[in-house]
């Protein structure tokens, strides 16, 4: 594929939304559906991961799960606070769901830096990966405020994201961590006694369906490394985002540098759309993306037709004008070049509905 960035915007619109139709298909067909089916009964633990809002941290891709398996939070700078109203009915909902239905839940806590260069690290923390964890590791407090310490149930995990190598590192609470980027396939038996050293508190069942996603990224490190050597993969050291998603539901957006997704759940949603919106114009100021424009993209999930839909689909209206404003107020030249799309998506078959104007 060409380098999409440099495309003019309409026709990088129009990939975004084949891109979206596409994920779609393979989400609803046969082979993915069992492979799902199958998946949840081998690996009942239900697993959400909080996460930046950088489109390079895709966990389900760099741990190699089927689509569907982890639920993704995405916020600036993977910057949450469970007191935050919404998030915590969210995440409470979610829990209790799980719990409902006999699984326990695994929280991976995602900060992201790079090995290379610290300004492919996170912007949101000003590239400061020792302020990242910190706070990793404050949302870890809160969830066990919330769900208790014992970790019987829910287990909150700090887990660090490398994106030079997509590589994922787990930090104990003991302070030791496990690096799987200094790992080899040599090592791949002693994964499981490491992560039972690493997390002794965590339950059998639970950690046994976590081993999956580390031979994963393990086998995924390896095919970043063979890339890169034959340089097939260059590393995008510039934001070089053109696209500003806002709601949830991108899942089919893991593309490096190319949107910015937030998650509706700080009081303070603008502040998070400035940040984007600052990027966005940085990147076009920097030559980094063609300044013919930008898309603004809303959408939120729904789980059933009827009152669930209409509900999805004031929200999805309400996100997309709140953001739509922020934008015009605090970027008038760039509000000037920006395009809006506001959805609905049918959680359970991922199937995008765009909305009229």
């Amino acid at each position: 594929m060409n380098d999409i960035h440099d495309w003019p915007i309409g026709e990088r619109i129009d990939w975004l939304f084949e891109l979206a139709h596409r994920h779609g298909e393979t989400f609803r067909s046969p082979e993915a559906w069992l492979a799902r089916q199958r998946y949840l009964a081998e690996h009942p633990t239900a697993i959400a991961v909080l996460k930046c809002m950088d489109g390079r941290i895709h966990i389900a891709v760099a741990t190699k799960t089927p689509a569907g398996i982890l639920m993704p939070f995405r916020n600036l700078g993977g910057m949450f606070d469970l007191g935050w109203p919404h998030l915590g009915e969210v995440v409470a909902h979610h829990v209790q769901r799980m719990v409902g239905a006999g699984r326990r839940v695994l929280f991976l806590i995602t900060y992201h830096w790079s090995r290379g260069n610290p300004k492919r690290g996170c912007a949101g923390f000003a590239y400061d990966t020792a302020a990242a964890i910190a706070h990793t590791r404050q949302i870890r407090g809160q969830l066990e405020t919330i769900f208790g310490a014992g970790h019987s149930t829910v287990y909150p995990l700090v887990c660090g994201f490398e994106t030079d190598e997509e590589a994922l590192t787990l930090h104990g609470s003991n302070g030791e961590a496990l690096d799987l980027a200094t790992f080899g396939a040599a090592d791949l038996p002693t994964l499981e006694p490491r992560l039972a050293a690493l997390l002794p508190d965590m339950p059998a069942g639970m950690r046994a369906d976590l081993l999956p996603l580390l031979h994963g990224n393990l086998a995924h490190i390896a095919e970043i490394r063979e890339q890169t050597a034959r340089q097939e993969r260059l590393l995008d050291i510039e934001h070089r985002e053109w696209v500003i998603c806002i709601g949830r539901g991108f899942d089919f957006l893991h593309t490096p540098n190319l949107a910015l997704i937030i998650g509706p759940y700080s009081p303070n949603l603008a502040e998070p759309v400035r940040k984007a919106a600052g990027i966005i114009r940085s990147n076009m100021a920097k030559g980094r993306i063609p300044d013919d424009g930008f898309l603004l993209f809303a959408s939120v999930p729904y789980d059933e037709i009827g009152v669930d839909r209409a509900r999805a689909e004031l929200k999805a209206r309400f996100l997309s004008g709140f953001a739509a404003a922020v934008i015009a107020e605090e970027f008038p030249e760039l509000a000037e070049r920006m395009t809006t799309r506001t959805a609905v998506l049918d959680w359970h078959a991922r199937q995008l509905e765009l909305l009229p104007d």
